[in-house]
C-alpha cells in the first residue's frame, strides 16, 4: 500500500473557509460594494425570483414532494437569500448562514441535483439586479463570484454531512477521506 497523503485543503472546516475561499475567488472591496449599492434593488426583484423559484420546484413531482405542508408564498426561505447576495457582507457569519441553509437541505434528504439546478433562475434575477448598476459589466462579474461563492458553501455543506457520517460509519476522518478518494484501495 502506497503512502497516503493528506490535503492541506482538508484541515479547512465550518466558517473558517470564508477566508480561503475569498482568498481564492479575489472578491474585491469594490466589488462588494457595487453590490452592495444594489440591494435595494435586489428586494424589489425577490417576489419575483421567489415566484419563478418555487414556481419551477413545485411543477416537478420530485422536487414538490419537499414542500408539502411548507407555506412557499411566504418566501421566507428564497428571497432573503437573493437579498443577502447583494448585502455587501461575506464575512464567516455569512459563510455560517449559508452553511446553515446546505445543512437543512442535507437533513430533509434534498439531493444536492435540486438546488443546483436552480441556479439559473438565481441568475436570470441577478442579471436584472445588476443591469441597474452604473458599471452592470463589473456588477454582474461580482454577482457571478458571489453566486459561486454560494454554491460552493452549499456543496461544502453536502460535502461535510457525507464526511461525517462515513466517519462515523469507519471510526475516523482520516480513513473516511481515503474511501471517499479511493485510497484505502491502493
Amino acid at each position: 500500500m502506497e503512502d497516503y497523503e493528506e490535503r492541506k485543503s482538508w484541515s479547512v472546516k465550518n466558517e473558517n473557509i470564508h477566508e480561503e475561499l475569498s482568498e481564492l475567488m479575489e472578491i474585491t472591496e469594490e466589488e462588494k460594494n457595487l453590490l452592495a449599492d444594489l440591494k435595494d434593488v435586489a428586494e424589489e426583484q425577490a417576489d419575483a425570483m421567489t415566484d419563478d423559484f418555487y414556481g419551477r420546484l413545485m411543477a416537478h413531482e420530485n422536487t414538490a414532494e419537499y414542500f408539502e405542508g411548507l407555506d412557499t408564498d411566504n418566501h421566507d426561505f428564497v428571497a432573503p437569500w437573493f437579498v443577502d447576495l447583494f448585502g455587501g457582507t461575506y464575512d464567516a457569519e455569512y459563510v455560517a448562514d449559508r452553511l446553515e441553509i446546505g445543512h437543512v437541505h442535507v437533513r430533509i434528504g434534498l439531493p444536492v441535483r435540486y438546488p443546483l439546478s436552480m441556479i439559473d433562475v438565481i441568475m436570470e434575477h441577478g442579471e436584472e439586479v445588476v443591469e441597474e448598476s452604473p458599471e452592470p459589466e463589473k456588477a454582474m462579474s461580482a454577482f457571478q463570484k458571489l453566486l459561486s461563492l454560494d454554491i460552493a458553501i452549499f456543496n461544502q455543506a453536502y460535502e461535510d454531512r457525507q464526511l461525517e457520517h462515513l466517519a462515523e460509519l469507519v471510526g475516523g476522518e482520516r480513513l473516511a477521506r481515503r474511501l471517499l478518494t479511493g485510497g484505502a484501495s491502493k
